[in-house]
């Protein structure tokens, strides 16, 4: 206990707390570098929500053992991405285990109707990303795909280098 009044003992050790973790994520991540929250797989993306979790347990401990277990996974789960992402610039068999192969949901202005049906993607939300890159006309449209993360980029312009599509699987 941090003081004898509970309601002054939970503000204090919320912000104490609170603090003393945000503070170590940051030490771990300086370590580990830039490309821990990057999400560029989906290994990624479930590291940052789970860090983001640990975070919350830590900043909501009880007792020290309760701050440290979280503190201490922290740094074990952004270890492990570390090496993870290590490994998979070392091996192309480690590559293809841990990523996704990103999907070509949508080519020059017509939208791949079994591509969305494989990926789950409804043919409204593939609309909506659309709108969000501001694409005005679907011929104009040059490519759309469902990226390793989740995420959906919109190419649209007069012409598309081949080379972006390079390693992007065509659902037929």
């Amino acid at each position: 206990m941090f003081a004898e009044d509970a309601a002054l003992d939970v503000l204090l050790r919320a912000l104490l707390l609170s603090a003393l973790a945000m503070a170590w994520v940051i030490f771990v991540v300086r370590i580990i570098g830039l490309r821990t929250f990057s999400k560029m797989t989906a290994f990624d993306f479930v590291a940052t929500v789970a860090v983001g979790s640990l975070l919350a347990g830590a900043s909501q401990a009880t007792a020290w053992g309760e701050f440290f277990q979280p503190a201490l996974s922290i740094s074990a789960l952004l270890g492990v991405q570390y090496l993870i992402a290590k490994a998979r610039k070392a091996s192309d068999m480690i590559e293809q285990t841990v990523q996704n192969t990103p999907v070509l949901l949508m080519r020059d202005g017509v939208i791949l109707d079994d591509a969305l049906k494989a990926t789950r993607v409804s043919e409204g939300d593939l609309i909506a990303k659309l709108r969000e890159a501001n694409v005005l006309d679907l011929a104009h449209v040059r490519a759309v795909v469902l990226e390793t993360t989740g995420d959906i980029s919109v190419l649209h312009g007069e012409s598309l280098s081949s080379r972006l599509l390079d390693g992007v699987r065509r659902v037929d």
